[in-house]
């Protein structure tokens, strides 16, 4: 792949991430001329990283009621156009091996680095041209031609992409530049925040604070919205999965309700009482949850003594609490260690068709940069490829 950049393009795309090397790929093997920038020293920083290093590339389902946007329809035509399948084909191509672990996630068998390396070799294919290690120091526009100044020299299209990402994980070099370039360009920008993020707690919940390491699969809660996945208690507060998914529902002040037994009936512990009245709360807990776990439950809970000795109106409020346990966050994280970025530039703005700015000819905005957050477990990735092939598509 070439290096060395020549001034004219049909397209410039800022940012050598998934959704900018989908785009680029795209566009050049359409037989567009284009030039891929990115201020880091190697492309897909993110995607090296993800998945323990395997890269959870895909879900096999990525319906857009699985993405939260303030336009919850916008990520619908990107989504139906290019499907998991499709980057799966793509994948095979490539002789990457894969599976499927739970909830329809696919990761590589091997390395991150094999879908790094397949989307640079298609890249190549298209003639894309790569800067690495160069910070853009400014970008205009005018009369239908965008100029980007890069390092010592400037190029020029008539098509520019902002594929920069958005504000998580700093340490890998995120910026809120892809903001500040749409603000300069008139688009609107929805106040971003951190998403699948692990929340914070205060020390009046001691109970999870003295359960740093434990993890347990759970419901949790939020408005309308539940997940069951695990949860892991940290020194800090609460993390996993199932913590992660609903954290990008979850506002600041809002409670958070955990169903610690979602695999029990409703009346199990009723049932238990009929079954093991000898038993203590202590002991039936143990049989379902971590020991340290049920160990602080039934404390928290006030339950003494034998269930056969405990009035079933009491055994009731004690079931109806562990099923939905509250508790009020101080806050997340941050973006440090926030898997993605909620918010961005607002989807009113672009085409959903194109992910062009309705307002500003040939300027083009895809991937976490947009106003479009997956759940966990690939989705955010297929909204970078997805978002990334239709801008590739219309360049």
């Amino acid at each position: 792949m070439s290096t060395r950049a020549s001034s004219r393009y049909d397209a410039i795309i800022l940012g050598a991430g998934g959704a900018g090397m989908m785009c680029a790929l795209t566009a050049g093997q359409r037989g567009r001329k284009v030039l891929l920038i990115d201020h880091a020293d190697e492309p897909g920083k993110k995607i090296l990283i993800s998945g323990g290093g395997r890269c959870n590339f895909t879900n096999l389902h990525t319906p857009a009621e699985r993405y939260l946007s303030a336009n919850p329809h916008f990520a619908k035509s990107a989504l139906r156009r290019f499907r998991p399948e499709d980057f799966i084909a793509l994948v095979e191509r490539h002789h990457i091996s894969w599976h499927e672990k739970t909830l329809g996630q696919l990761f590589c068998d091997g390395s991150a680095r094999q879908i790094v390396a397949m989307l640079l070799d298609e890249c190549a294919k298209g003639h894309v041209e790569l800067r690495l290690g160069c910070s853009v120091r400014a970008v205009d526009h005018a009369d239908g031609t965008y100029r980007v100044s890069c390092g010592d020299e400037t190029a020029t299209a008539p098509a520019l992409v902002i594929a920069t990402g958005g504000l998580s994980i700093p340490k890998m070099g995120a910026t809120g530049f892809a903001y500040d370039l749409a603000r300069k360009f008139g688009l609107a920008v929805l106040a971003p925040r951190p998403a699948l993020v692990p929340l914070t707690l205060g020390k009046d919940e001691s109970l999870f604070q003295s359960l740093s390491g434990v993890s347990a699969d759970v419901m949790t809660r939020c408005g309308n919205v539940a997940f069951r996945e695990a949860a892991l208690f940290t020194h800090k507060g609460l993390s996993g999965p199932a913590i992660l998914q609903i954290s990008s529902y979850w506002t600041p002040g809002e409670e958070i309700g955990i169903d610690f037994l979602p695999q029990l009936g409703s009346a199990w512990l009723l049932d238990a009482k009929r079954s093991y009245p000898r038993s203590a709360l202590r002991s039936v807990l143990a049989h379902a949850l971590p020991a340290r776990l049920a160990e602080a439950l039934a404390e928290r809970s006030g339950l003494k003594g034998e269930l056969a000795n405990t009035p079933d109106r009491m055994l009731e409020q004690v079931q109806r609490r562990l099923s939905d346990w509250r508790f009020r966050p101080t806050g997340t994280e941050g973006f440090a260690k926030a898997e993605v970025t909620a918010g961005g530039i607002s989807t009113d703005e672009l085409s959903s068709q194109t992910m062009q700015a309705r307002n500003v000819s040939g300027l083009y905005a895809i991937g976490e940069a947009v106003d479009v957050t997956g759940w966990l477990g690939g989705y955010n990735f297929q909204w970078a490829w997805a978002s990334g092939w239709v801008a590739g598509q219309a360049l």
